[in-house]
């Protein structure tokens, strides 16, 4: 069963506009003119404008979240182009992935081929929507023509420092032989194979994004046109900490190690201190366990955890003594037990804490689960301490010696203070960001342009030896990376020293082929990575949309890659996007059987007239769930396909556009398709029965339809384009349905006035601003009206200019002003925009029932606030 939207009633009316021809051709005729294409360095004069929306994968099927995230970047693209902007608006592929290495697996069919018949697919329904992409500037990531380029970009890193090779604990699948990001370890197993996870030190390539923690977090704060939560959640990701490096002497050396190291935020708790816990990979927990074998089980054990901080947090907290202790720095004599803990991360700090069960909420459970002391040490400014959880809030000091009485910040600063003096710690600054591991054991992704030497160790690939193509001879039959197994493609030379060697088999994480692709877009044909001269002129990205599940990783890389690119010389910029919207979720209904519970696609249920649902077909009861996020899982899905195919591209597009504000989810309803639908059909109509009157020239004075019908044109061009720069168009939409309702009302003084030449001037205004203010939302309905109102040829929407309000028509021709006495309305007047004060105050005052009110009484103040208010203050 396919996931088709619900049938919509068609109209009993046969359909005046025939969209299933309009849209094809004026497709074709944007593509004739080339209307969407420019220059890799334009030399025309005009303004620049980069718009783009993330590139999609190519999962074979375009969704409505793809329809509604192309729609509002097409928008943006056409009416800039309108404003006179040169626009840049590409489309390409985010290829490479496991997606097509599991189809590869379970349909015996190569990655490649899935790929691009998934592409061709896609490209096909994104192209009916009618989108001003500049489709020669397409490319997928899985071409060599562009990962030889990103692994040119590697070797330039490398060179620069910012590619290292270093161990690091990973998610590793035994039964696939591969490594997993946190997201495929699902409940401690492997996502696709069900094998118990473990985890593995492995030699890997990282990109040292950590260099510009401090730039990429300072930045953060000039980035104003981009959504503040997104900024928050970057900052938060980055994490900078505060905090101190304290030195805890064991009171036996073990392994020669006479003093654990931690770094904490909170050394304002250490009197709350009731245990020091390691993490299982710390370099001393190792040591134990090589001779306490259930050390080694417990470690063995917390192996099978994810990795990220999320799972580390839901995870029960356990922990194993290892019968060592430590001393506390302010009070020598007191000792603290040392513990091998589940909840501690290596690559975060020392890999080592001190828990202060009291005001922490881990270690609160942590202590709890093994009796160990929890002592107060911060009192709250209000209130009583939790009797069931640790305190986190602020509040005065206690129980804590020389620091009784300071609040928490104060706290921190005397006891870092004294921890210095007594050379037992110092003052530090942290961060959460870690350094960004790029190695995959995945066949299907950009090989990693290295090569193994034995003799000279790991060796760039020379340049002129990109790129290092994929074999395409690969089997998936055995489990793990196939380059791995491959016969002869690993095979080589070492390019130093000559003698035998083998190339890297791991490829980059993909999140690599989508932090660059938009400066290889400015020009996707050069010879080298990136066009210096082409990125200086389009770069940074004008306009970025997408979705908020991208607001961190995608973000955060694309913002390194360019700070990388620029210390490489390949790039002017630092910040990769000036403008970031994320857009809303697209939700709809959803429905299962009444009897098994079973998911059903809206196209498999029938309503009643008394809103209750059924099985097609059947008498079977549906039960009709929540409004929610579109999912295949829950069936609720449309097929965008399929509304194109019923109703059109503009119908979609219209509908898309007007629901919610762009930035919040919208609900998919069947019946609102049916007015967008009914909407295009009306505007239509109005326009034939506009064209077939309008005069080639004015003729006859201004009549008052005339003049109002001209004064709601320019006031729907003015809103409109106000709406359109703030983003919000669902405003745009509303106003023009005001402006069709105003040519409707028009209708009907032109058929009672037939010989009114300045209406049926004014009409054919209107419709031509109706024309080009909608052809950013309808473009292909919007190339059909000017084509009846140009019968005889002339320019395509595509390459007319917005059309400019005329100031005079814009503003009202009177103005109804508040009088006020003591700030209580009392009264009103009417006047034409900007009257004089003293003409507008002095007609207030006579105000029939004001002058009743002020008569007898001292006016000290007249207030008068132009267009708006007048207000008279009383004496006394």
């Amino acid at each position: 069963m396919s996931d088709t939207s619900s049938p919509i009633p068609v109209e009993p009316q046969a359909p005046r506009y025939d969209f299933r021809a309009s849209e094809p051709k004026w497709q074709q005729a944007w593509n004739a003119d080339e209307c969407f294409a420019v220059e890799d360095v334009p030399t025309d004069g005009r303004p620049k404008y980069y718009v783009l929306e993330m590139f999609p994968y190519p999962s074979g099927k375009i969704h409505m979240g793809h329809v509604r995230n192309y729609t509002l970047g097409d928008v943006v693209a056409r009416y800039r182009r309108a404003r006179g902007y040169n626009v840049l608006h590409p489309m390409g592929w985010d290829a490479f992935g496991l997606p097509a290495e599991n189809a590869a697996r379970e349909r015996e069919i190569h990655p490649a081929r899935w790929t691009w018949d998934n592409i061709a697919a896609m490209r096909a329904e994104l192209k009916r929507m009618g989108l001003s992409i500049d489709w020669s500037r397409e490319f997928a990531t899985c071409q060599p023509e562009y990962y030889g380029h990103q692994q040119h970009l590697f070797l330039d890193f490398l060179a620069a420092g910012l590619v290292e090779r270093k161990e690091s604990w990973v998610n590793w699948d035994p039964v696939d032989g591969t490594v997993l990001a946190n997201e495929q370890v699902i409940d401690g197993r492997g996502w696709r194979s069900g094998a118990l996870i473990e985890k593995k030190k492995l030699s890997q390539w990282f990109f040292a994004i950590t260099r510009f923690a401090p730039q990429l977090l300072a930045a953060l704060d000039g980035m104003d046109r981009w959504p503040e939560r997104v900024r928050l959640m970057q900052a938060n990701w980055i994490g900078r900490s505060e905090g101190a490096r304290i030195r805890f002497p064991l009171t036996e050396p073990q392994n020669g190690v006479t003093a654990l190291e931690v770094y904490t935020t909170r050394p304002d708790t250490l009197y709350g201190m009731s245990f020091l816990a390691l993490a299982p990979e710390h370099p001393l927990a190792l040591a134990l366990a090589a001779t306490d074998a259930k050390a080694a089980a417990f470690i063995a054990e917390c192996r099978r955890l994810g990795t990220t901080a999320e799972a580390i947090e839901t995870t029960e907290k356990r922990g194993y003594p290892t019968g060592l202790a430590v001393r506390h720095p302010f009070d020598p004599a007191r000792t603290v037990p040392v513990w091998i803990a589940n909840f501690v991360l290596m690559d975060y700090g020392t890999g080592a804490i001190f828990g202060c069960p009291a005001h922490d909420q881990r270690d609160w459970d942590f202590a709890t689960a093994y009796g160990l002391p929890i002592l107060p040490v911060v009192r709250p400014a209000q209130g009583a301490l939790p009797p069931d959880e640790a305190y986190t809030g602020p509040g005065t000091l206690m129980n804590s010696d020389f620091l009784d009485g300071l609040d928490v910040d104060a706290g921190k600063r005397a006891a870092i203070d004294r921890l210095a003096a007594m050379r037992w710690g110092e003052s530090e600054t942290n961060w959460r960001l870690r350094d960004w591991g790029v190695s995959r054991q995945r066949y299907w992704g950009c090989p990693i342009p290295i090569i193994h030497c034995d003799a000279c160790g790991p060796v760039p690939v020379p340049v002129d030896q990109l790129p290092v193509v994929l074999p395409e001879d690969v089997t998936f039959d055995i489990p793990g990376n196939p380059l791995d197994h491959h016969p002869t493609w690993k095979h080589v030379d070492c390019p130093r020293c000559g003698t035998p060697a083998v190339r890297e088999t791991d490829t980059c994480d993909t999140f690599v082929d989508s932090s660059w692709y938009f400066a290889r877009f400015c020009a996707p044909q050069a010879a080298e990575p990136v066009s210096r001269a082409a990125t200086d002129y389009w770069m940074p990205v004008d306009q970025y949309i997408g979705g908020i599940e991208h607001a961190i990783l995608h973000l955060l890389y694309a913002r390194f890659f360019t700070r990388a690119m620029k210390e490489t010389g390949q790039i002017g910029v630092e910040e990769p996007f000036a403008g970031l919207f994320t857009q809303g979720m697209v939700t709809h209904e959803s429905y299962r059987g009444a009897h098994d519970g079973r998911w059903l696609y809206p196209t498999e249920i029938e309503r009643r007239a008394d809103g209750s649902a059924i099985v097609a077909g059947t008498d079977e009861p549906v039960t009709v769930g929540r409004i929610e996020a579109m999912s295949k899982s829950k069936r609720n899905t449309v097929d965008p396909g399929a509304i194109i195919d019923r109703y059109g591209a503009d119908t979609a597009r219209w509908f898309i556009l007007s629901d919610n504000p762009p930035e919040r989810d919208m609900e998919w309803t069947e019946s609102g398709v049916a007015g967008a639908y009914r909407f295009t059909q009306r505007l239509y109509r109005l326009a034939e029965a506009i064209a077939v009157s309008v005069p080639s020239a004015v003729t006859g004075e201004e009549t008052p339809a005339a003049r109002k019908l001209r004064r709601a044109t320019h006031r729907a061009i003015a809103a409109v384009t106000d709406a359109l720069d703030a983003f919000s168009f669902n405003v745009a939409v509303a106003r023009l349905y005001e402006l069709a309702g105003a040519m409707t009302d028009a209708e009907k003084d032109a058929a009672s006035a037939p010989e009114d030449g300045a209406l049926a001037a004014a009409r054919g205004e209107s419709l031509d601003a109706l024309a080009r203010l909608s052809a950013p939302m309808m473009p292909h309905l919007a190339e059909a009206m000017n084509s009846l109102l140009r019968p005889d040829g002339g320019p395509l929407v595509a390459q007319m200019t917005w059309p400019e309000a005329d100031p005079a028509l814009v503003l009202a021709e009177s103005v109804t002003i508040a009088v006020q006495v003591m700030g209580k309305l009392r009264g009103t007047v009417v006047f034409p925009p900007g009257s004089p004060a003293d003409e507008v105050i002095a007609a207030a005052e006579a105000e029939q029932n004001v002058a009743r009110l002020l008569e007898g009484k001292r006016i000290v103040k007249r207030v008068h606030v132009p267009d708006r208010i007048v207000n008279f203050v009383l004496a006394g």
